[in-house]
């Protein structure tokens, strides 16, 4: 059986939060937080007691259990949003009321990408940061299938389609592509 890496070792939240810019007192959310909140937590420690991280999925069994480890680790500054990417204010935050917003690994779930794309971006200020991360094309044979994966360049377009300027491009680990874009 072969090896097949989980957690930091696919991707250092950290890293990518470092690409995005995370710093004290800022507003992010991690839009379709998945079950563990890797970037949630790594965020909250990062924007510190004076910043507010939203944790937002569809899934209301992934936001209970956050909030089981907001409990359990006694976090002060991340919330639980129940919202639907897919639609348009279909997330119950503001327009321009964050700072970051991540969309982490959500693209090839769904067949309203450019819906979802400009439902996240929405919610970023004006001169704010939007990240995309997702998983490369052809990258392995473990994680989501294949034939569902969005190409980096496609992902790079639905950024800029929905009004985004691309600041960098990285590389987040082996198997994923990472874009940084910033809203006019």
């Amino acid at each position: 059986m072969s090896y097949i890496p989980t957690g930091k070792e696919l991707i250092d939240p950290f890293k990518v939060l470092q690409e995005a810019g995370v710093s004290v007192d800022m507003k992010v959310a991690d839009f379709g937080c998945g079950t563990l909140g890797h970037y949630v937590f790594a965020a909250s420690s990062l924007v510190g007691p004076g910043g507010k991280v939203y944790a937002v999925d569809i899934l209301k069994s992934v936001l209970d259990g956050i909030e089981s480890m907001v409990r359990i680790e006694r976090v002060t500054n991340v919330e639980t949003i129940w919202g639907d990417l897919e639609r348009i204010n279909g997330i119950k935050l503001p327009d321009g009321c964050l700072d970051i917003g991540l969309m982490i690994n959500n693209l090839y779930l769904s067949k309203k990408q450019n819906e979802m794309t400009k439902e996240c971006a929405r919610m970023v200020r004006s001169g704010g940061t939007f990240v995309i991360v997702d998983w490369k094309p052809g990258s392995g044979t473990f994680g989501p299938d294949p034939k569902a994966r969005v190409s980096a360049e496609d992902a790079k377009q639905l950024g800029i389609s929905v009004g985004l300027s691309l600041v960098k491009e990285f590389s987040p680990g082996s198997y994923h592509y990472g874009f940084v874009f910033k809203k006019a």
